[in-house]
């Protein structure tokens, strides 16, 4: 069903340690506005999509935020990295140490793990078409609050990079609201 390229869509190469950021960071990967939650949503309400051009957009913005999942992990374990015990006691992950030690697990800036409450599907294209415009704004506003917390350049630019995805995706997403709300769908 897909090609998968061994690339991220965004260079990432985070030369230094920085475990209080990805302790924020954790929330775009298993946060309620986060990448998975996103990825999981567009891909189970495709298939109530009136068309095939509501199912095409769903899958490739679904399939893009599985990419954007692998862009996140990237970046927390770039900022995990050779982490001590101590390090992470003293950034205030001992909690998550204690359950994964360094091993990624969705959840969101409080330690709260993913949940498919996160998400929802109506049947109801517009419905579902608005739920999905909300959560991309969602989205981009918090990356905009990671980048008003990062001060890395080699941080800022993927997350730079991210925001304006949730743009693009917004705007894909009115174009066929729009169009299905023309159309009485």
């Amino acid at each position: 069903m897909w090609k998968y390229e061994k690339r991220l869509q965004y260079p990432i190469h985070i030369k230094k340690k920085d475990l209080r950021f990805a302790k924020v960071l954790i929330t775009q990967y298993g946060g309620s506005n986060g990448e998975l939650a996103a990825a999981l949503r567009y891909l189970n309400q495709r298939y109530t999509m009136p068309d095939n051009r509501g199912k095409a957009l769903l899958t490739d913005i679904g399939t893009e935020e599985l990419a954007h999942i692998e862009m996140i992990s990237t970046m927390l374990y770039q900022l995990m990295k050779d982490a001590t015990p101590q390090e992470i006691k003293a950034a205030g992950l001992d909690p998550h140490y204690a359950e994964h030690k360094n091993a990624l697990y969705p959840a969101d800036a409080n330690g709260v793990p993913f949940t498919v409450t996160y998400f929802a599907t109506t049947g109801d294209p517009l419905a579902d078409l608005s739920e999905d415009m909300a959560a991309e704004q969602k989205a981009r506003a918090v990356y905009e609050n990671l980048i008003d917390l990062a001060t890395d350049p080699d941080v800022i630019g993927p997350l730079l990079w991210l925001r304006q995805r949730e743009v693009v995706h917004f705007n894909r997403f009115k174009e066929l609201y729009d169009a299905y709300k023309r159309e009485g769908k």
